[in-house]
This record gives C-alpha cells, sequence and structure tokens, in this order.
C-alpha cells in the first residue's frame, strides 16, 4: 500500500499521532473564527449584562481559553502543546442579531495551534449557547472556520 496523503494514517491505512520530533521550533499562530445569531432580545439580555447565569461574553472568553488548552484531551490524534498566548475577541453585529467569536492561538513549537484556536472559538460560542438557552433554544453556531495561520514549514496561510 502506498503511503496515505492523510498525515495521521500509517502507510497500513492505521491511525497514528503523526511523530513531530524532527521538526523545527517555530513561532506559531492560527486565528479561528465563528458565529452565534440569537433573537434580537437575547442579545440585548447578554450586552445589558442582565443574564440570570452572569457575565456570558466574559465567562465564554474563559471558557475559550481553556478549550483552547483542552484541545489534545478533545481531538485523538492532536498532540499536546505549549500555548504562549490564548486572545479572545468578541464582536456585536446587532443588525444581524449575532455575536462573532475570533480567537488568536500561539506557540512556539513544531507543530501547529489550528486545532487549538478552532476548538476555544467553539468552546466560546458553545458557552453562549448554554449561558443564553433559556432565552433561546433557537440559536445557531455557524461559520466556525480557520481564518490564518502562520509558522512552520508550510509558512503563512489566510483564507480568502
Amino acid at each position: 500500500m502506498s503511503q496515505s496523503p492523510l498525515t495521521h494514517f500509517d502507510a497500513q491505512g492505521q491511525a497514528h499521532m503523526v511523530d513531530v520530533g524532527a521538526k523545527t521550533e517555530t513561532a506559531r499562530r492560527a486565528v479561528a473564527a465563528g458565529r452565534i445569531r440569537m433573537q434580537p432580545q437575547t442579545l440585548a439580555t447578554i450586552l445589558a449584562g442582565n443574564n440570570k447565569k452572569g457575565d456570558v461574553l466574559g465567562i465564554a472568553r474563559i471558557a475559550a481559553i481553556q478549550g483552547s488548552k483542552r484541545t489534545a484531551e478533545l481531538i485523538p490524534l492532536c498532540h499536546p502543546i505549549p500555548l504562549t498566548r490564548v486572545a479572545v475577541e468578541f464582536t456585536i453585529d446587532e443588525a444581524a442579531s449575532a455575536i462573532d467569536c475570533a480567537v488568536t492561538a500561539e506557540t512556539v513549537g513544531r507543530t501547529g495551534v489550528e486545532m487549538e484556536a478552532l476548538t476555544a472559538a467553539s468552546v466560546a460560542l458553545l458557552t453562549i449557547y448554554d449561558m443564553a438557552k433559556a432565552m433561546d433554544r433557537g440559536m445557531q453556531i455557524e461559520s466556525v472556520r480557520l481564518l490564518e495561520k502562520e509558522g512552520g514549514k508550510s509558512g503563512h496561510w489566510k483564507a480568502l
């Protein structure tokens, strides 16, 4: 059998953790984002700080950071990596009744931080849903995606 173009499978098609031991340590950065849409009243309640469970965006920010640090526990073949920075930004889109979340994850290491940024953005949006679901079970999480990555052999990549 020829070698698989998918790096998490060996020549026999068995799943394995990629060996990154020979890779050079470089500064690596990834930015991921996503959006949660909701009813206008739900957004107004979140922005006013009147949610019964507390500061929705503050707690979602902490949840994102925690999620980024636990990525290797959640995604079976991810390497545990020492994060040097995780930044979480929320942008309010009142016209669309939505909250956008962008996460930047950074490390100096042998493998990238795309999965950590994607996990963090997802966990932030899930936390917003959890904290506001009593008001609005119809909220929609959408467009979770990688926006940019830097570092390593493949260099810089940015979504169009």
